[in-house]
């Protein structure tokens, strides 16, 4: 971990990185996760989490904005083809509302 490191990351794990994810985890367990103290980022350093953001605007580190492209836009092709599965749990809306999400967010992290 570098404390010269001036650049703003992103967690290696960007898709579940933020609040919303967290809120996600609240309403289905009732527990709030602890947030570390230390994370993995995109670009393979470990940096403070305090010198990470989820929002595409606030992340300076470009091999970081360029991983979050590529895990947003991985993940709204993996819900198009869950989506497709006989019994799946999202439906055809559903799927193509996360998917227009997860594309609109890698294309503010290429921008």
């Amino acid at each position: 971990m570098s404390r010269t490191d001036p650049h703003v990351h992103v967690p290696h794990d960007a898709v579940q990185a933020g609040a919303g994810f967290r809120n996600v985890i609240v309403s289905l367990l009732g527990l709030v996760p602890d947030a570390p103290s230390v994370v993995t980022t995109g670009c393979g350093l470990q940096v403070p989490y305090a010198m990470t953001s989820a929002r595409p605007e606030s992340v300076t580190c470009l091999p970081c904005r360029e991983h979050a492209h590529r895990e947003h836009l991985r993940y709204a092709d993996q819900v198009e083809r869950l989506s497709r599965v006989p019994g799946a749990p999202v439906t055809g809306a559903q799927a193509a509302e996360a998917a227009r999400w997860a594309r609109d967010r890698a294309g503010r992290f290429s921008g």
